[in-house]
């Protein structure tokens, strides 16, 4: 629950969290279910809770399909690991030869299933906004689905263990830590939805200071899905949990800028804003945590979504300088060539990017498909209009002649052989001649745009995608006609390249966590610089003591809490067990966790004459913390994509890493022999971060990430 929110907030939290589990049993508790519905207080600003389990959009539905598809993906990896370990202990050649058969079923499937969740990554539609009309579809992620985790158990052992309390006094922390990440799995495609996943984030370091120690395992399994591959990866490390949750608020930057209105400046400079958050928040993550067992999560891969939400927000800007319409002039025509052409560069350096090693086995082929599809059309159009005003204008005599000089001479890299700005600019013939060469290789990009999209089935179901390009085909072939003369086919000169410029150029968004205020939930343990996993202390002392005259034989120190300082050792609190350092954390039963020296002063000296009862507790000496090495348990897959970065080679027995040349693919996890060795006994060496010199400081209430958390 965030600060400013109500108490009911948290009975929101709980009653929604219940009816999305019994929205499972759709036959069963439907009645009760709508009843249960009828009764809760109605979704306000104020819940924050950005979720609806109930809602039936069509976004919901998607990922209903997606969990589905997720379940069966990991039924075949389980039955196909089966199979392999099998296939290892059996001697007898039928059996062998059976099991192998099974196993190529066992593969197809797993193929026929991947690019099922293929055509889920690509269904755009019902990510777009309800305004779209006649404008290229964008490509949104999908977010990461998960199971539940339940925290209740480890957290009461581990707070009456740790900090000598009773856990059941935190139930209701607990429960509201569970009913706020259960909220995040179904976020609203809004602000309110970035809050949630930014404030579970946020409370999840406080959490991890809390109650994990970087020396030992919590015993909580917290398990993720590929978004891009469905297969599941399970890690006892709240870091998964951490990055997953980063990985959802990118996704959802990315779907809110798809659903806006970009038939709107407004909703043309949101969807911008939207893109460049969202690209900034995906670099932030894999800057952060750079081992990530998940191949969506990956370095390579993370950098490719990262250029994806730029070329996307670069797309954006150009649709919202030619929103009002272009006009027919010579230096307006320029700088839209030139916007169409940086739009059409950076969308060709996202399409090599998606078709280099080790991405382009999981990318979905219809991403890469529709990243070449925008490079040709834009580039199309980049052409295109560099012809109209070759074609249609005069050079105007006076001061513009100047200046479309220096215009023409700056859109090249390189004149024509033969040609100069001005000469060309003042023939007439040579402009039109020009300008047909760049109609010519408009229609050939056109082309090129138009077969790319057949050739991807996913592509030939947007109706949408074929209807702009056929458009936008079909004019410049009249365009082209228009102007056509016998002689063209004498005149076999290319056109050059258009030089890309930009008046806005797409920069990535860090994410702001600071501007998303958080009150932690578990406070009541104390302040978290003294309180927390990595500090042991002796269980709370009851002193009992009598003031003398007013004087309590010692004097105080600290903030919060207080501290035990000059002690007289012949006082009646050094007698009853009182030693220097001690922290105050009660006096009488009134907590002083979060009191002052002079509140804690006043409180003792309101009981005069009377015994008091003190509670104090010592620190340790609290060992030389260690980096926490943790097992990735990825179900049914014996090796996860961050042993493939680190080259770990299981079979050498001297213990040396040696490089991997080609990465696995999807469906060669597994198979190999390197993987025969169960991962869950593996451990990942640790890793450190660098931090680039550009990355801006995140200012929270707390370190967000643990000193190690760029190790898995």
């Amino acid at each position: 629950m965030l600060v400013g929110e109500p108490s009911g907030g948290v009975e929101v939290f709980r009653a929604r969290g219940l009816i999305f589990r019994l929205a499972r049993y759709e036959l069963d508790v439907l009645p009760l279910r709508k009843e249960i519905n009828r009764d809760l207080p109605p979704l306000t600003d104020v819940d924050r809770e950005g979720c609806n389990p109930l809602a039936q959009t069509g976004r919901s539905k998607l990922q209903n399909q997606r969990a589905a598809l997720n379940q069966q993906i990991l039924k075949a990896v389980r039955m196909r690991t089966g199979a392999e370990n099998l296939l290892k202990v059996a001697t007898n050649q039928k059996v062998r030869e059976q099991v192998r058969l099974e196993l190529s079923f066992l593969n197809s499937d797993l193929q026929m299933l991947k690019e099922e969740l293929e055509g889920l990554n690509i269904s755009v539609g019902v990510y777009q906004s309800a305004e779209e009309a006649f404008m290229i579809p964008l490509i949104p992620l999908g977010l990461k689905e998960t199971k539940d985790v339940d925290f209740s158990v480890i957290l009461k052992d581990f707070i009456l263990e740790h900090y000598s309390e009773d856990g059941y006094l935190y139930e209701d922390e607990i429960a509201d830590l569970m009913d706020l990440r259960q909220a995040c799995r179904t976020p609203s495609r809004d602000e309110a939805g970035v809050e949630l996943l930014m404030g579970y984030f946020t409370q999840l370091g406080f959490v991890e200071s809390r109650f994990f120690p970087p020396t030992c395992q919590m015993g909580l399994l917290f398990t993720w899905y590929d978004s891009l591959t469905g297969v599941p990866v399970s890690q006892q490390n709240l870091l998964l949990e951490k990055a997953s949750i980063l990985f959802n608020i990118g996704a959802l930057y990315t779907q809110i800028g798809t659903r806006c209105n970009r038939q709107t400046q407004a909703g043309l400079e949101s969807a911008v804003d939207a893109f460049q958050r969202a690209a900034g928040v995906l670099n932030y993550l894999k800057e952060t945590f750079t081992h990530t067992p998940s191949y969506d999560m990956s370095p390579a891969m993370l950098s490719v979504l990262v250029r994806m939400m730029l070329a996307q927000a670069q797309e954006s800007v150009f649709e919202k300088i030619s929103l009002s319409g272009i006009r027919n002039e010579f230096l307006t025509l320029v700088k839209v060539a030139q916007e169409a052409a940086k739009v059409g560069e950076v969308y060709q350096q996202l399409h090599v990017a998606m078709s280099q090693a080790p991405v382009k086995e999981n990318i979905p082929y219809s991403w890469a498909s529709l990243a070449c599809v925008k490079a040709h059309h834009y580039s199309a159009l980049a052409h295109y209009f560099t012809s109209i005003f070759l074609i249609d204008h005069q050079l105007n005599r006076g001061a513009d002649e100047d200046h479309q000089e220096q215009c023409l001479s700056q859109l090249y890299d390189h004149m024509p052989e033969g040609l100069t700005p001005l000469a060309t600019l003042k023939n007439d013939q040579q402009r039109r001649q020009l300008g047909k060469c760049h109609l010519r290789r408009a229609i050939t990009h056109h082309e090129e745009s138009v077969r790319e999209a057949s050739l991807c089935k996913k592509l030939r179901d947007i109706q949408v995608l074929r209807e702009v390009l056929w458009a936008a085909h079909q004019r410049t072939r009249l365009k082209h006609s228009e102007h056509q003369e016998d002689d063209d086919l004498l005149n076999l000169a290319d056109a050059p390249g258009i030089v890309s410029k930009t008046e806005q150029e797409a920069e990535m968004v860090l994410p702001q966590f600071s501007k998303v205020t958080v009150t932690d939930f578990f406070q009541k343990l104390g302040p978290l610089s003294l309180f927390s996993a990595n500090k042991r202390w002796t269980p709370p002392r009851s002193i009992h003591f009598n003031l003398e005259e007013g004087d309590l034989g010692f004097t105080l120190r600290g903030n919060t809490p207080v501290q035990v300082h000059f002690l007289d050792p012949s006082c009646s609190a050094a007698m009853a067990g009182t030693k220097e350092g001690d922290y105050i954390i009660s006096i009488q039963g009134v907590d002083c966790k979060w009191l002052m020296v002079s509140e804690v002063m006043k409180l003792l000296k309101s009981f005069g004459g009377e015994e008091v009862e003190m509670k104090v507790v010592s620190l340790l000496d609290s060992t030389s913390s260690m980096h926490n090495k943790c097992a990735t348990y990825s179900v049914g897959m014996q090796k996860t994509y961050s042993m493939i970065c680190l080259a770990i080679d299981d079979d050498d027995k001297t213990g040396k890493t040696k490089k991997i040349s080609k990465k696995l693919s999807f469906l060669s996890w597994g198979t190999n022999k390197n993987q025969r060795k169960s991962a869950s006994t593996l451990c990942l060496p640790t890793v450190g971060v660098e931090r680039p010199h550009t990355k801006k400081k995140l200012s929270t209430p707390f370190s967000l990430l643990h000193s190690d958390s760029s190790v898995y």
